[in-house]
């Protein structure tokens, strides 16, 4: 994927995020992961947002792993 493709599917899934519940967030998170992995390497700027965007999604799948987790 060129570097362009790359940032319109980032922006595609910023989009199906927006206002998404847990499920979808959880859902995409992998995909949303790869592709700003993609363009790291391949030397593209990531908006900040994006990035943000990233640490949000982990950070629920972090805390969705540990909601069924016995006391």
């Amino acid at each position: 994927m060129t570097a362009q493709d790359l940032f319109t599917e980032a922006e595609r899934l910023e989009q199906k995020l927006n206002g998404a519940c847990l499920e979808t967030r959880l859902e995409l998170q992998p995909h949303v992961s790869m592709v700003l992995d993609k363009m790291r390497a391949q030397g593209v700027h990531i908006p900040s947002r994006l990035r943000r965007l990233d640490a949000a999604l982990c950070e629920d799948v972090l805390e969705a792993r540990f909601d069924n987790m016995p006391i």
